[in-house]
């Protein structure tokens, strides 16, 4: 698949418009999602839903860096995270323009003696990224900024998303890329399309009643009050995205609904909007 860019500036400055952004935390699938006809277009159709975004500021399971780094202001090749996939999956382009006004807020909102915001300016979208981003902005014509996890505390990343709270005023979609049940040891492509196996099925059923709850203390906690919790994460990179969407919208944290729902090999798709 190949986007075709409709736009020429690498570097185009965003233009707030004059709705609040919300945040989201989508579970992104791997590179053959895009041969999945159902999940393609709900991610189609969440896009067509959200007011148009001024820039896309994207936090994915597959970078973790401290201190917090910035990705790339202009195009650059994408990165290619995974192995053993056919030749096309790394064909795939997402021209995506840079945004460096966007970093130099993030910059302004993050960067402290304490916690220095670092730059890499070479490194290109990672398929957490560019994997959704190909569906839900197909023309690859919206400005969008990787920035890096420096930890997977889900207090510190809870913490780092109230301080990027702010570019929802400015426009900017925060979104948090992982998967709501993450264990590819137990993944099980022989399952029918919807089917999951217990420790999945717990695990997301819980997700979403604390999420509707609007229980942050548990949702920081889940790895002592989520039911199947080492199964469903036996490392917990792919839920960690989640918190700094959920804090970039915590003044109201029961202001959210799922999107996305159901299993793909056994893993939750739960995917979800806050604000």
């Amino acid at each position: 698949m190949v986007c075709q860019m409709s736009v020429t500036d690498d570097e185009r400055e965003d233009i707030a418009p004059s709705t609040r952004m919300p945040t989201i935390f989508l579970s992104h699938g791997a590179p053959p999602l895009a041969e999945d006809p159902v999940w393609t277009s709900q991610l189609a159709d969440w896009s067509r839903d959200i007011p148009q975004p001024s820039a896309v500021l994207v936090v994915s399971a597959h970078w973790e860096e401290s201190p917090l780094t910035l990705g790339a202001t202009t195009r650059v090749p994408l990165f290619y995270d995974f192995s053993g996939f056919p030749p096309h999956y790394y064909e795939v382009q997402y021209p995506a323009p840079g945004s460096p006004g966007l970093a130099d807020s993030v910059r302004k909102l993050l960067h402290t003696a304490d916690h220095p915001v670092h730059d890499e300016p070479q490194r290109g979208l990672d398929h957490g990224a560019y994997v959704p981003l190909v569906e839900m902005y197909p023309q690859a014509d919206i400005p969008v900024l990787q920035v890096s996890m420096p930890t997977l505390d889900p207090k510190t990343l809870l913490e780092v998303g109230q301080r990027l709270a702010p570019l929802r005023d400015q426009g900017v979609l925060i979104m948090g890329s992982g998967f709501s049940t993450h264990n590819l040891r137990q993944i099980d492509p022989s399952l029918p399309p919807d089917a999951a196996p217990a420790w999945s099925s717990e695990f997301d059923d819980w997700l979403a009643r604390s999420l509707a709850d609007g229980d942050v203390d548990g949702l920081i906690d889940f790895q002592h009050k989520a039911p199947a919790a080492a199964l469903a994460h036996p490392r917990t990179e792919h839920f960690a995205p989640l918190f700094v969407s959920l804090g970039a919208a915590l003044d109201d944290a029961t202001d959210n609904r799922t999107v996305i729902a159901g299993f793909w090999n056994g893993l939750s798709k739960r995917s979800v909007q806050f604000g």
